[in-house]
């Protein structure tokens, strides 16, 4: 059982953004949310964020899912977690102190930290990382116990010190009531007038107490972000990781490299997905479906054996069975029935289509309420905007639908209706009917005669 300390305050002024740092996305999931979801998956009892620089920004994104310490002023990074004593005093375990620019930390390496402090003894323990190239970062100077004797910064090393490659993480476990202890000696003994947090190990070590060093298995689990293009690299490597998840869970993805998949997708067993495909938010997609080549989908329920061809789908749903695209565009708000065919170049927006409904090619269908077994001919248009208000058209089960199809809503089309190629319809058609709202022909024999013979007059 542990707090959860994430500092999360800082400018990040190399972002070169109106955005603070911490609210920068990998895969979808603002960075700070990574950290507060690794220490809750690791078994958190409660997580703290620090928030500071435009804490009005960052204080929606985080409020149900941490609670909230503000840092007026950015004096240090212990002056950061100070700003939390009162939750550490109230914490039954150790303390963990993250950083909230660091997404790829994994919850299984924050459950062994506190193991490894625990099993140990340490008031403190450093995470720490073993780096083929340590320049530019904090050595980690260990006695000859293996216990953490200080940690000297790279324009403080000696010759000797330099030549060490474990380095600090900026990660920490400690014993909350000697944290506590700690903090209250902090001072700003430097230039910046800030306070430190490493100097409470010094301030506990010097009170005889252990200090112990955790070294990490996977580096690119204390990546900071700084800049956009720590940004990206790390957005590649929690790809990589998420690909794997699913492809682990017996999703198959033909090219890897090349699809977007967010952090809360959901994908079932046996769905293929192919190359250029992105998908987002709170997805969920069900067995055995193909998602083809280009197809966006975000936050929408695909059910099981679904395919869907070059198509983008948003907020809505799409029922088992169901065959859309190439080139169909469900927007939001839409409920697609089960075996459905909704065809190329058709668009669907705020409306319900009922099962073993064919919409197959070249229509529009808004703001409607359609029954089972309805047969779209092609280019029918639900006209549902009338420049001021929007209404919505229903038509009911078994209906017909000509091609090149008007229906102006407010319409409702009664179950079994015919309706006309090359109808406009206002009006209401009862059930078993056959509407057919169009001019007359008239043919005007000669008429390619005499149009050229008007012009040579």
């Amino acid at each position: 059982m542990f707090t959860s300390v994430i500092l999360a305050a800082g400018m990040g002024t190399r972002m070169k953004s109106e955005m603070p740092k911490v609210i920068h996305k990998v895969c979808g999931k603002e960075l700070v949310k990574w950290v507060i979801d690794a220490s809750k998956k690791a078994g958190a009892e409660d997580v703290v964020a620090i928030i500071g620089h435009k804490a009005e920004m960052v204080k929606p994104v985080i409020e149900n899912d941490a609670k909230i310490a503000i840092q007026a002023e950015q004096l240090g990074t212990g002056h950061a977690v100070m700003q939390a004593v009162d939750f550490i005093k109230a914490s039954k375990g150790c303390v963990v102190v993250l950083n909230g620019d660091t997404p790829l930390i994994r919850p299984e390496t924050i459950v062994e930290a506190v193991d490894y402090h625990a099993a140990t003894g340490n008031s403190a323990t450093v995470i720490t990382a073993v780096l083929d190239d340590a320049t530019g970062y904090g050595r980690i100077v260990r006695g000859d116990d293996g216990s953490v004797l200080k940690i000297v910064e790279q324009k403080d090393a000696s010759d000797e010190e330099k030549k060490i490659n474990e380095i600090n993480s900026g990660m920490y476990v400690f014993d909350a009531e000697s944290l506590v202890s700690a903090l209250s000696k902090l001072t700003p003994n430097n230039a910046q007038g800030e306070y430190y947090l490493t100097d409470t190990l010094e301030i506990l070590r010097g009170e005889g107490k252990k200090i112990g060093g955790f070294a990490i298995k996977d580096n690119d689990e204390i990546r900071g972000i700084n800049n956009r293009i720590q940004q990206s690299e790390a957005e590649a490597i929690m790809q990589d990781r998420i690909n794997k998840y699913h492809m682990t869970n017996g999703v198959t993805i033909i090219n890897p490299s090349s699809v977007f998949i967010g952090a809360e997708v959901e994908i079932g067993q046996d769905t293929v997905i192919a190359s250029n495909v992105t998908l987002t938010g709170r997805t969920k997609i069900g067995r055995n479906c193909s998602v083809e080549m280009g197809c966006r989908i975000e936050n929408s329920v695909i059910a099981d054996n679904v395919d869907i061809l070059n198509s983008v789908i948003l907020d809505s749903e799409v029922g088992e069975g169901t065959h859309v695209g190439p080139f169909a565009y469900i927007r939001p708000n839409c409920k697609v029935g089960s075996d459905v065919k909704v065809g190329d170049f058709v668009e669907i927006k705020n409306s319900v289509i009922d099962d073993r409904t064919k919409i197959s090619h070249l229509t529009y269908i808004g703001d409607s309420d359609v029954g089972k077994n309805v047969n779209f001919g092609c280019g029918t248009v639900t006209c549902n905007y009338d420049g001021k208000d929007k209404f919505r058209t229903i038509i009911e089960d078994d209906s017909f639908i000509g091609c090149n199809t008007n229906l102006v809503s407010p319409v409702h089309l009664g179950q079994r209706s015919y309706i006309a190629a090359g109808s406009t319809i206002t009006d209401d058609v009862t059930e078993d009917t056959l509407a057919i709202a169009r001019a007359r022909q008239v043919n005007k024999p000669e008429w390619d005669k005499n149009k050229y013979s008007s012009r040579k007059s």
